[in-house]
């Protein structure tokens, strides 16, 4: 039931909606359809056929609904069906919204236009299994018969209809909000509004301020529960030993890495050049969005090898005859497709236990990727109670298994580390499992001790200007004390209160994408808003944990003797900014000035190429050091026996790319590097010289300067990429 719901507005599109209330700049139509274009817009983005809207506007200048057409009942007047029950597109959502405005009629009764919604429900599905709700949304300006609230309550519950009635400036002293000098007309319908939700086995009762407010606040997408794997979790061999033990087990996700939406790049022919996610495959293959028509872009990629006999040295090839090359000392070794295949690890499922860890003997930081939750097979007693019994045994005996697991067949092998969990915090019996890392997956490092300093005589001194003393170290503990997040405020129990749990603490990325799409789909044309307050609630410390540590941040200081240092100042476009020393003595003119510098040799080719930067008055300067240095990369690189020269072209690449940043002149380097990676290829350099290309030059991190790194730059993260990459050509 939970997957197939529908749902049905119901709104008041009176003459009063049209008025603004309470000191808001917009009406209260507006006001109460930012709720409503919300949750449609939301029920759209999941594209389900099974999650289905309607829509009924009362107060409307029209009549357009059954009971006052077809079955010519009184009381159903000016209320009209504006949207029939069933899936809605965006093409269907802008027709709506073009027809969700004010109208000159009053009098229609919400309680009515409630019932219609209801007689809707009922014929589209009349078996009961849906999940089916109206949702009630006027200012209470029109008159109520309230006789027979009762019959229609138990409509409502014989039905299983949820009501949700929210009412604009409705007061509510739950949340907090009353509204002053309310009409006694008003005072009337929402008190019947409120006793009708009150009849109702499953109704709402709220006010508009709080369902906007909480627009803010990200709703998690519920997730279905995702089957990793379906066999017997086995320790020994069932199939040699008779004292193994196996019993079958479920896995499923407990924790799985949640992604930003996807973007697809199509071609948009309509005139405003906006176009929706949506999308309506015709006959042809191309696609309408909200009413644009596009095309999806088909990318094509061609292959090309130097040949001295085909036409313009060039030829291409099919993609059949590439292959995979690996690097293997200072060679590249290809692979072709039946190689891949003998050389792959073939693997059957299983689920093995290889051993076993005490708790204390396990470092947690080793922990890597999503977390596993393994239950027993459903309706099988032998595997609740072997699961149940080695649950209970690892508990009692403090230690952790560790599992073989592979999720099907010829799929890659982990190790998981399995966690025991008794259910007698929770009431679930369970295993936890986390993957664990092979050998060659440890980084291990060696860092100087941070308590003590080790001379060169091999002296250990406790007492250093690099160590902290004891009054650093109070005034840390303290400062760390003070902004304690878990104890950030109190409840009214007195309780401490955490200012980050988990369960509130949101993605922005994912969450600012899906606010940025949903606006746009709803509106093309107004501006995107601001992120939410709570997506930018834990950017920034809390200014009461800021207040309340101002003592101890000032300890802190006072005892790190901490100081200001100057920002290195750089120019824009062109020219750095000579760095001034703290004494304000010229230095230059002490010395006598920089000379201006006319060539670069290459045995000092790094300070004779700073100083001639820092000596250059106009851009011909810069351009003429760059191509010198350019030209002893190239010798460098040329006369190099093997890879002897190559980290010395690689360090003065590193220098230029680094100058032509702070001189924010990239399309230089970008020319050049681009021009040097054309010789490598084309073995101008004196024969194979790849390795200099994708060892040091790729490798190295030194590759094109893009928009990320400075925002003069012309080049795209994409563009870099496809710069950087090597095809390896087999024949």
């Amino acid at each position: 039931m939970a997957d197939k719901e529908s749902t049905v507005y119901v709104v008041d599109l009176g003459e009063s909606m049209a008025d603004c209330h309470n000191g808001r700049v917009e009406s209260d139509l507006d006001f109460g359809m930012r709720y409503v274009w919300d949750k449609i817009s939301d029920t759209v983005a999941t594209s389900r056929k099974t999650w289905t809207i309607g829509f009924v506007g009362f107060n409307t200048d029209e009549t357009e609904n059954e009971l006052a057409d077809k079955d010519k009942l009184e009381g159903y007047d000016n209320i009209s069906v504006l949207q029939p029950i069933g899936p809605m597109s965006m093409t269907e959502l802008r027709e709506l919204r073009s027809k969700v405005q004010p109208s000159r009629s009053y009098g229609a009764d919400p309680v009515s236009a409630a019932v219609v919604a209801l007689k809707m429900l009922e014929k589209y599905n009349p078996k009961h299994k849906i999940k089916r709700r109206v949702i009630l949304v006027t200012n209470g300006e029109s008159n109520i018969d309230d006789e027979e609230l009762d019959h229609i309550a138990a409509v409502f519950n014989e039905f299983k209809v949820e009501l949700i009635v929210i009412g604009i400036d409705f007061d509510d002293a739950d949340y907090g909000f009353k509204e002053e000098d309310k009409s006694t007309n008003k005072k009337n319908n929402e008190k019947a509004l409120q006793q009708l939700v009150e009849k109702c086995n499953d109704g709402v009762f709220g006010t508009m301020q709080q369902a906007v407010d909480e627009l803010s606040i990200p709703r998690i997408k519920p997730v279905r529960p995702f089957k990793a794997y379906d066999g017997p979790l086995t320790l020994g061999d069932p199939d040699k030993y008779p004292s193994a033990i196996s019993f079958h087990v479920e896995r499923y996700y407990k924790t799985k890495r949640a992604s930003a939406p996807s973007a697809s790049t199509v071609v948009v022919s309509n005139n405003n050049g906006f176009s929706q996610s949506q999308t309506y495959k015709d006959e042809d293959g191309d696609s309408e969005m909200g009413g644009a028509e596009f095309s999806g872009v088909k990318q094509m990629r061609t292959y090309k090898v130097n040949d001295p006999d085909a036409p313009g040295g060039k030829r291409d090839v099919d993609f059949e005859e590439l292959a995979k090359g690996y690097q293997y000392g200072r060679t590249v070794v290809p692979f072709g497709e039946s190689d891949l295949s003998i050389t792959k690890y073939s693997t059957k499922k299983s689920f093995t236990i290889i051993g076993f860890v005490p708790f204390d003997s396990y470092n947690p930081f080793i922990n890597m990727g999503e977390t596993g939750l393994i239950v027993p097979q459903k309706m099988n007693e032998e595997a609740e109670l072997g699961l149940s019994a080695f649950i209970h045994a690892l508990y009692e005996a403090d230690s952790y298994a560790v599992a073989r697991y592979v999720q099907k067949d010829e799929a890659a092998v982990q190790i998981l580390l399995l966690k025991p969990n008794t259910g007698l915090e929770d009431e679930f019996e369970c295993l936890y499992d986390v993957p664990l890392p092979f050998a060659e997956d440890i980084r291990s490092y060696q860092f100087p001790p941070l308590d003590k300093v080790l001379t060169v005589s091999g002296r250990v001194l406790k007492e250093h200007r690099l160590l902290p003393n004891d009054d650093l170290k109070d005034a840390v503990s303290d400062f760390v004390d003070a902004m304690d997040l878990s104890k950030y405020d109190v409840d009214e129990d007195g309780k401490p209160v955490d200012y980050a749990p988990v369960d509130e603490v949101y993605n922005p990325i994912i969450h600012r994408m899906n606010q940025a799409i949903r606006a746009r789909a709803v509106d093309p044309d107004l501006p995107i808003g601001q992120p939410a307050e709570i997506l930018l609630r834990y950017s920034k410390p809390p200014k009461k944990l800021l207040e309340k540590a101002k003592h101890e941040i000032g300890n802190l200081i006072d005892a790190a003797e901490l100081k200001k240092v100057p920002e290195k100042a750089k120019g824009r476009f062109g020219k750095k900014d000579a760095v001034k020393p703290l004494s304000g003595l010229d230095i230059d003119s002490l010395l006598g000035g920089q000379p201006k510098r006319a060539a670069i040799s290459s045995e000092n080719a790094i300070p004779e190429f700073k100083q001639m930067l820092a000596a250059a008055e106009d851009d011909e300067t810069i351009e003429k050091a760059v191509k010198q240095m350019g030209e002893i990369v190239r010798k460098l690189i040329k006369d190099s026996f093997a890879d002897v020269f190559y980290s010395r072209a690689a360090e003065n690449l590193g220098v230029m790319r680094e100058e032509l940043l702070g001189f924010e002149m990239p399309m230089l380097y970008n020319k050049l590097l681009r021009a040097l990676k054309k010789s490598l290829l084309s073995g101008e350099l004196d024969g194979d010289r790849r390795e200099m290309w994708y060892k040091h030059i790729v490798g190295g991190g030194l590759g094109l300067i893009t928009k990320e790194e400075l925002d003069v730059s012309d080049v795209t993260e994409e563009e870099a990429k496809a710069v950087s990459t090597w095809f390896f050509h087999s024949e």
